[in-house]
């Protein structure tokens, strides 16, 4: 059997009674009997699971723990249990994320924080069934990646880890603000605007995907003072503000409050720039920390999340001595004067747009028409899935592939070397022109010799030809895993167990990060 690291379902085998007359004698049993019996039947198809997620970055960090009830799909012996409940247990206060003076982060007072929220929860480790660790900013430089890692390694089987760069920064804050969810029910499109303490994350969405995403160094947390106005924190990106506006600040003595307005409205306008649709400006060219947000469209309807966005939807009023507070007075200036036409909308989750934890129990089985490398390294254990906005029906375009899967490996913020799952929409007839342009494209973007393989989730019946076309006629570098049948959706990750023979099938388990439900 596969370790995947999850908690198992067991099912006892149920008690047998036999009779020769028909008759219905379930009244015979006792009540405690049928009290069991109840029971039985309903966690067969029943689970519950105790999760949490924490979220970790460079100005705040902040964990809540949940309950979630899955429930087995109602096709017979269907092995797919879907959420159909999930209730917040506990919610830790906002810890501005402790620094030690070489200004990495204080793993010490971080477990303090975080063993500290377990105990206020009453809950203990061993009772967490699945969690999720983000790691996003400071956090996912390499020596406080791996101080905080040591902090989970006890929990590393059950925990789903992802070190949150830019673009996968601005994906999790759509989900988790429940700004996809309001996109996908609305049908309407939607921008996302995550304003955190160090930076602002925009991302784009239709019919609930993301379709793009930018990140920019602008944040409520860019310049501090103490309480008789000393500057205590001075980020650079603020420094370049105020150094674009001809103005000094210099950590330690006390700026003039004139020119801290100055800096404030300055950022802000490289907000409202991007939510506009304004080509970037040489502030926000020199502020950008990743390529341009590409809309093409103009939203129905942008949306705020991170710190910020709590004083611009009025949960927060006191200042902490930063800027958030008159960052937010003027981005909401933008919407009711009009500069903003767009409408401007509360997606309900504001600072904690963060994951509540792993929904770890969808287990699926591949086809049977499936390609599988010899060197493919299996089994393989929290493989994340992108999904290159490619065309189900239409033909495809060996250069519009290679582009689409590009893009969405870079929103993905994958390290180098790191295996990936693309999840491939296939409808239609398995036509060898279509699926040989769809495999030449794959190759341009992703043959590039490294060691981890080529993995493809095909949602069609044709794993195994693709598979074929891409190590036998393309000759790719890289060991193939193609595996059809299987359905995924954004931001899961994948366990791929060793084939199952005769069958020839290989079994997957699917951990899908589960955010905190829409308003």
């Amino acid at each position: 059997m596969i370790d995947t690291g999850l908690p198992r379902i067991t099912h006892p085998a149920a008690p047998v009674v036999c009779h020769d007359d028909g008759a219905d004698h379930f009244h015979d049993y006792s009540e405690a009997e049928k009290s069991a019996l109840a029971e039985f039947f309903w966690k067969s198809d029943n689970v519950e699971l105790t999760t949490v997620g924490i979220d970790i970055g460079s100005s705040t960090s902040h964990l809540m723990f949940a309950r979630v009830h899955l429930q087995r799909k109602t096709q017979l012996l269907s092995s797919s249990y879907l959420v159909v409940d999930r209730k917040i247990l506990w919610k830790s206060p906002i810890l501005l994320t402790p620094f030690l003076p070489d200004n990495s982060i204080d793993a010490a007072r971080l477990k303090d924080f975080i063993d500290g929220a377990y105990r206020a929860a009453d809950l203990a480790r061993e009772a967490i069934d699945s969690g999720a660790v983000i790691l996003t900013g400071e956090a996912i430089k390499r020596s406080n990646a791996q101080a905080i890692a040591q902090l989970f390694a006890a929990e590393s089987g059950k925990f789903v880890c992802a070190s949150a760069g830019h673009h996968l920064e601005c994906t999790l804050a759509a989900h988790g603000s429940g700004a996809a969810a309001l996109s996908r029910l609305t049908h309407r499109t939607v921008l996302n605007v995550d304003v955190g303490g160090g930076t602002t994350k925009f991302a784009l969405l239709q019919k609930g995907e993301v379709r793009a995403t930018c990140a920019v160094a602008v944040g409520g947390r860019l310049l501090v003072q103490d309480a008789d106005g000393v500057l205590t924190r001075l980020d650079e990106s603020a420094r370049l503000t105020a150094d674009s506006l001809g103005l000094a600040l210099r950590l330690g003595e006390t700026p003039v409050a004139a020119d801290i307005a100055r800096i404030t409205e300055a950022l802000a306008e490289v907000v409202i720039a991007f939510i506009r649709g304004e080509a970037p400006g040489a502030l926000a060219q020199a502020l950008l920390l990743t390529e341009p947000l590409e809309m093409g469209v103009r939203p129905h309807l942008v949306t705020f999340s991170g710190g910020v966005s709590e004083y611009l939807f009025g949960r927060e009023t006191l200042s902490y001595g930063d800027i958030a507070k008159p960052l937010a007075e003027k981005i909401a200036d933008a919407f009711s004067s009009g500069r903003i036409a767009a409408e401007l909308r509360d997606p309900g989750h504001g600072i904690r747009a963060t994951v509540i934890g792993a929904s770890q129990f969808t287990v699926q089985v591949s086809g049977k028409t499936i390609h599988i490398s010899a060197n493919a390294g299996l089994p393989l254990h929290n493989v994340p899935v992108v999904f290159p906005a490619l065309a189900e029906n239409a033909a495809f375009s060996s250069a519009d592939v290679a582009h689409e899967v590009r893009a969405a490996l870079q929103r993905a913020d994958l390290t180098t070397g790191q295996s990936v799952a693309l999840a491939i929409p296939w409808h239609g007839d398995p036509h060898y022109l279509r699926l040989r342009s769809l495999a030449e494209g794959l190759a341009i973007a992703l043959d590039d010799a490294g060691a981890a393989p080529l993995i493809l989730m095909v949602d069609g019946d044709v794993g195994k030809t693709l598979g074929h076309i891409l190590s036998d006629e393309l000759q790719v570098a890289r060991p193939v895993i193609s595996i059809d049948g299987v359905k995924l959706q954004e931001l899961d990750y994948v366990d791929i167990g060793r084939p199952v023979e005769p069958a020839n099938v290989v079994p997957i388990v699917i951990k899908s990060l589960l955010f905190p439900a829409g308003r």
